[in-house]
């Protein structure tokens, strides 16, 4: 029964993504049920594609990648794939009927990662970012508003710069393992070889202003939505004050983290601002 592999399906999209990500794991915990299952899915799909582009060193990525982008295409027109993650991201797409064209900026930045290495322009970073991040932004905000167009417009400009904010943090976090693994530099203009404070602190207020603007957006969020939201923004705010405060060398030479502690902690207090409706 069919039936049967579409729930193993959405099983491992909801492992996916507990064993990727114990921050979004967390956030995505606080959503309303009848939402969770379908962010679970978008997650496993685009943490899948991520993965090939990034980790599989000792394979040909570019044959992996074409592979699962034909299977991608095939699952979206037939309804099923016997990839159980491309099954579940299916399911999800033809719910919220969401749009093709924000599938394939996201595949079109992925396979970037594939030969890309420096982004000199401006307008080549946005791109980049529109595609790996915004774009997911509103896949995800096409689930939290249930489809309802006239709210998605409404929330499309936020939930894009919320993607682009959280892009930006994992630049930043990354910075090392960006450069010296895998020879990406993505911010335009800047000397990562000399990353000095005056640099850091620009991408810094770069980065502030998205989520300034992702802020706003997340105060509109249906309720099923708001608190998993919240609590992303809140977990990537304190990523991004600890990048502020850390020495830009050390950045060049570490990953930043916020050790799994901290996080429920956060989870916490995320919780009693979220009750006494300080969130507003």
């Amino acid at each position: 029964m069919k039936k049967i592999f579409d729930i193993v399906s959405r099983t491992c999209s909801k492992n996916v993504t507990n064993a990727y990500s114990t921050s979004f794991s967390l956030a995505t915990k606080m959503l309303a049920p009848s939402i969770r299952q379908d962010i679970y899915n978008i997650y496993g799909f685009v943490r899948f594609a991520d993965e090939i582009v990034d980790s599989f060193h000792e394979y040909d990525k570019e044959t992996l990648f074409n592979r699962f982008e034909k299977d991608l295409h095939y699952s979206l027109e037939e309804k099923i794939s016997l990839n159980p993650i491309l099954n579940s991201f299916q399911h999800t797409v033809t719910k919220y009927k969401i749009e093709q064209h924000l599938i394939d900026s996201f595949m079109k930045s992925m396979r970037l990662d594939l030969s890309k290495k420096e982004y000199i322009s401006e307008p080549e970073y946005k791109e980049y970012i529109y595609g790996s991040a915004d774009v997911v932004g509103l896949m995800c905000l096409k689930v939290f508003v249930k489809g309802d167009m006239g709210k998605y417009e409404a929330l499309k400009d936020s939930a894009m710069h919320l993607g682009s904010a959280f892009q930006k943090v994992n630049f930043l976090r990354d910075l090392k393992e960006d450069f010296e693994d895998l020879s990406r530099t993505y911010f335009p203009n800047t000397n990562l070889n000399a990353l000095d404070e005056v640099s850091k602190q620009k991408i810094i207020e770069e980065i502030e202003e998205d989520f300034r603007k992702g802020y706003e957006g997340i105060l509109l969020l249906p309720t099923e939505a708001k608190f998993g939201v919240f609590m992303a923004y809140r977990y990537y705010k304190r990523l991004l004050k600890k990048l502020q405060k850390t020495p830009a060398i050390e950045i060049k030479n570490t990953r930043i983290r916020v050790p799994n502690y901290e996080k429920f902690g956060l989870l916490t207090r995320s919780y009693v601002k979220y009750q006494l409706k300080l969130v507003k």
